[in-house]
Order: structure tokens, then sequence, then C-alpha cells
């Protein structure tokens, strides 16, 4: 396994310096509390967690890690930033959270330690921010068990995605920092769709996510341009 962590310095920073504003609803993460209830209800409709073994990757301050064990699983949430991982921890201590815990870690180190070890893994807002996206995808895989689901989300790379979800949610609307996202970093579903088919995640379903900004209401379509959603499910061996 390569020794260094498929992660870039620069993007870890920019998340370790925000993370004392991770549960301000009204700060620089209200997207992510906003859709959070969006993201878990989808999750629920295809899989419910309640009592499944589940790791969040790239879990951050914890809102989905949280609202997954509050929803009774047993959550695992891993990240690289070290000061988002401290605010997470408090926030849950301070929630007296049941069923949750963080761990410092990337995502391949701990496919090596657990291999089939959760029946759901969560990878979302992450794929974007990594350099090499297709690892996570495989480290993924290699965490969860025959039959059990991995979700994805994150934004696709075009003209409308860099349009939306770069100079309209950063720069006019101001909904997300300056510099949230680099549109080289974007991934297509195509892509996507082509990591999984690699390492025998069967896509299933596909969702995108629209937003008002009139209402400044979010909700789920068929619409895949700018931000989607895979859910995936591994293969059982044809023998077991």
């Amino acid at each position: 396994m390569n020794a260094t962590p498929n992660a870039d310095p620069a993007e870890l920073a920019k998340f370790s310096d925000l993370a004392h504003r991770w549960w301000d609803a009204d700060g620089e993460f209200r997207p992510l509390h906003q859709i959070n209830p969006l993201r878990l209800e989808w999750i629920s409709s295809l899989c419910p967690i309640k009592g499944k073994r589940v790791l969040d990757v790239g879990c951050g301050g914890g809102i989905l890690a949280e609202a997954m064990a509050m929803g009774g699983a047993h959550v695992t949430g891993i990240d690289l930033a070290t000061k988002a991982l401290r605010v997470a921890q408090l926030h849950a201590l301070e929630a007296q959270t049941p069923n949750l815990q963080y761990q410092e870690i990337s995502v391949e180190a701990l496919a090596q330690e657990q291999a089939q070890n959760f029946d759901v893994v969560t990878c979302m807002e992450m794929l974007e921010h990594v350099p090499d996206p297709a690892s996570v995808v495989r480290a993924s895989a290699a965490l969860v068990k025959p039959g059990g689901w991995v979700f994805f989300s994150t934004l696709n790379r075009n003209p409308k995605s860099f349009l939306f979800a770069i100079v309209g949610a950063e720069y006019v609307l101001n909904l997300l920092p300056r510099g949230t996202h680099e549109f080289a970093k974007m991934v297509r579903p195509s892509e996507l769709a082509s990591y999984c088919r690699s390492v025998e995640l069967d896509l299933r379903f596909t969702r995108g996510m629209a937003y008002n900004p009139l209402t400044r209401r979010y909700w789920l379509n068929a619409d895949t341009s700018v931000n989607y959603l895979f859910a995936t499910q591994k293969a059982v061996a044809a023998d077991a």
C-alpha cells in the first residue's frame, strides 16, 4: 500500500480552519445542515440503518455520522482533518450521541484493518476533495460486506456545474466559502460509475440535488448535472 495518504494537505487545512464553525447551522456549513435530512432519508429508504454497522468516510465535523447514530446505527466516522474530528467528538459528547466513534485514519488504511466489516459505507461530498477518488471507491468497496450498500455524493464536472456549484454557490450566493471546490477535481457520473464497476459495486440508484436560491430550499430529483448521489451495492459471490 502507498504510505502517502490519499489527501490534499491544502484541502485538510481548509476544512480544519473552519472546523469551529461546523455545527453553526447559519454559518459556512449551512448547506450541509440543510441537505443532511435529504441524504439521511434517501439512505434509510434504500437500506434501513437501525442496528447496522455504518462507516462514514470523510465525516468532517460529524453532521451525517451523528444523525445516523441517532437513527439507531452503530457508526464509525473517519477523517484526516484533526480539528474537524475533534469538533465531531466534542459535539457527540455534548449531545450524548450513542453508538458513535471517530478515528483519524484514511479509508485505505482502514480497509486493510477492517475488510468487509460494515453493512453500509457512506462517502458524501468527499470524492471531489481528494487526489485519487478511485482509491476511495476501491477502499470503500473493500470495507463493506457482500450485499452491503455504499453511498456516494459528489459534484459533476461540466460547464453547468462550474457555473452553479462554483460561480453561483461560492461567489454569487455565498452559500460556501470561496475556494471550497476545484473544478478539475469534480467527478463525472460516468467516471464514478466506472470506478464502482471495477470493484464490483453495482449501481442501483442515482439522484440529483437541486437548490432554489429564492426559497433557500434543497430537494432531490432526477437531474445529476450538478450535485448527484449514487447508491451502490456490493456484489455477492455466486457460490455464497
